[in-house]
């Protein structure tokens, strides 16, 4: 099958839409199809065409969000390019330009299009109103979501019921939903896979000693994350054990600010920022936590929930429905609502090794139902079903073009008379 991704962000831009798009491309290219992406140059101003990766870079100006750039809905110099790849499916991971363009090229040259609804965008409205027409915009919001994902969709993938509710419920979406968790390529982050003198050298870059117990919090550092629950709460921890100390990976808008923030709190000592790491990077970074910990309400399905337990991590997050269909509440993770309880949690699992231990065995038995060649799989279904029901479309399309002519001719004829 000759499939083309289409998407604003790819490589070597790190986020866990790309590590989603990359496993993805990777899965479905080991079981023999052929993979085409189309993206936004992030680096420069120029179209790019990597004939061995197969993937095209159109240029665009800077969003001011992040390092996003918007595209063309239609760039033209793209088209012919494309069109020599004789696609058999589209398949769109974003709602913006790239997107528009990709219902653009598939209505126009009758390709199924399936589409994935990474982004709980209501939770990011602030970035753009700065709290202004806050009702507004949410309304704007679900306008443009259902026109793209119920009018130009043949299938739409998201990946919890999480997502799905939203789409059933508050935008009582007509098309097929289908719900697949996001995969990852998880045999990389196992621990045997690992070489430990990576993690001995990490730990001693970052000061990291054989006592020290770790937090690991890994994502955009930006205020729909909720990190400050956790440095907060980091303040409450040190003053029992001040070995447990919080690790925090990732770059954002906010980063400043949280540095910043915990020097203010004198808690530098117990709260570590990595900044930026490279993707090839991240399974030693997992290796050194003890337990893994997101207070985050704005996800979709959270990729690092996967990581962690793929590493023998347990994961321990605020309750919601996102973390819902990942995690077992006592067999391979732990739920908390309030600073209280998340650091309850915390001594629960510092000073009970064992119970540390049968999580971490749990939690990477139950990331092995998200691997990437099962994830890929289940896609390979929507985009046959997204190609028969284009067919029967065409095909009842045509029946009615000839119904209608012939309707035409007899009314002609009837007047003649």
């Amino acid at each position: 099958m000759r499939i083309g991704i289409f998407t604003e962000t790819y490589s070597p831009y790190i986020s866990g839409l790309v590590t989603s798009e990359i496993m993805l491309k990777k899965a479905l290219e080991k079981q023999g199809h052929e993979v085409y992406v189309v993206t936004a140059n992030l680096e420069s101003f120029k179209y790019e065409y990597n004939e061995e990766e197969k993937v095209l870079k159109i240029p665009g100006i800077p969003t001011g969000i992040y390092n996003s750039r918007l595209s063309s809905i239609y760039p033209v110099r793209a088209v012919n390019k494309i069109k020599s790849w004789n696609l058999e499916v589209i398949h769109s991971q974003t709602e913006f330009a790239i997107g528009t363009f990709a219902r653009l090229f598939a209505k126009q040259y009758n390709i199924p299009l399936v589409h994935t609804y990474h982004t709980m965008y209501e939770d990011y409205i602030y970035y753009i109103t700065k709290g202004y027409f806050k009702r507004s915009s949410k309304k704007l919001l679900e306008y443009f979501t259902k026109f793209y994902c119920d009018t130009t969709a043949t299938e739409l993938i998201v990946p919890t019921n999480k997502t799905y509710k939203l789409f059933k419920e508050k935008y009582k979406f007509k098309k097929n939903i289908n719900i697949i968790p996001t995969g990852i390529e998880v045999e990389r982050f196992f621990t045997e896979n690992i070489n430990q003198k990576e993690i001995d050298k990490i730990k001693k870059q970052l000061k990291i000693s054989k006592k020290d117990f770790i937090i690991l919090f890994v994502g955009r550092l930006a205020e729909e994350k909720n990190v400050e629950f956790l440095i907060n709460s980091q303040k409450e921890i040190q003053k029992k054990y001040k070995n447990i100390k919080l690790l925090i990976v990732g770059d954002g808008p906010d980063k400043e600010k949280y540095e910043n923030y915990v020097e203010s709190l004198n808690i530098k000592s117990n709260i570590i920022f990595t900044g930026k790491v490279a993707w090839d990077d991240m399974p030693y970074y997992y290796q050194i936590a003890n337990i893994f910990a997101t207070a985050s309400k704005t996800e979709t399905q959270g990729l690092t929930i996967i990581e962690a337990m793929a590493s023998n991590v347990v994961p321990i997050c605020i309750k919601d429905e996102a973390f819902l269909s990942m995690i077992t509440e006592g067999l391979n993770g732990l739920f908390f609502e309030t600073p209280e309880e998340y650091i309850k949690l915390v001594f629960y699992l510092y000073e009970n090794k064992e119970e540390l231990k049968r999580f971490n065995r749990q939690a990477r038995i139950q990331s092995e139902t998200y691997s990437s060649k099962y994830y890929a799989e289940r896609v390979l279904e929507v985009y046959n079903r997204a190609i028969r029901e284009k067919k029967n479309e065409n095909r009842y399309g045509l029946f009615s073009k000839i119904s209608k002519k012939i309707k035409e001719i007899k009314n002609d004829h009837s007047t003649e008379q």
